[in-house]
């Protein structure tokens, strides 16, 4: 029964767009982490920092995650659970031994496309993060301004400033290279993964 009201609430927050949970997170979370979150580690902070964008970024991947994870869920031959019930296994024996070890890997496939939404997202981020300039950040409570901030922001002044347009493609080329040696590297694992199930 939780299945029947949970899943298509988790197809609703799948399908809100970034901007509307930026707006969330700017309404709930920043307040949160300013008043009292920094407090109890000695920061003074404007709520706009790093952990109020990472904490929005992983209530975004969530549903897709989840999804993903079900699909996979329901992937796993009906046949192989019967096996393992009839053989004497209990229902968590086989839940253990043959779903969630046959969906490993498509549960390491949905976590790696949850992250590689998380690392173009780009409205949310520039919302939260509250980097006005460039550095990097000293701490999950400071502010930070990530690459695709960074693209969407200065985006507009691409064509008025000499080799600006240049410095936009080079943060864009390093955001991609990132996102590929992530996928590249999950790739591997998932091998490894599926070598291990069978």
């Amino acid at each position: 029964w939780v299945r029947e009201w949970a899943m298509p609430l988790i197809d609703l927050l799948a399908g809100i767009p970034s901007v509307v949970y930026g707006v969330w997170g700017i309404l709930m979370i920043v307040p949160l982490v300013k008043d009292h979150i920094a407090p109890r580690f000695g920061a003074f902070s404007s709520g706009y920092t790093v952990l109020t964008g990472g904490i929005v970024l992983a209530i975004m991947v969530f549903p897709v995650i989840i999804n993903v994870t079900m699909e996979v869920f329901k992937s796993v031959p009906y046949e192989m659970r019967l096996a393992a019930l009839s053989m004497g296994a209990t229902r968590w024996q086989m839940i253990k031994s043959v779903v969630l070890r046959k969906g490993l890997p498509g549960i390491i496939a949905a976590c790696v496309l949850g992250l590689s939404r998380a690392f173009g997202e780009t409205m949310a981020v520039l919302m939260l993060v509250g980097g006005s300039r460039p550095r990097v950040p000293e701490g999950l409570l400071d502010s930070a301004y990530p690459l695709p901030a960074l693209i969407a922001n200065n985006y507009g002044e691409m064509l008025t400033i000499p080799k600006y347009d240049s410095a936009l493609m080079l943060a864009a080329l390093l955001l991609m290279l990132i996102v590929v040696v992530f996928n590249i590297f999950a790739r591997v694992i998932l091998v490894r993964v599926e070598k291990w199930t069978q």
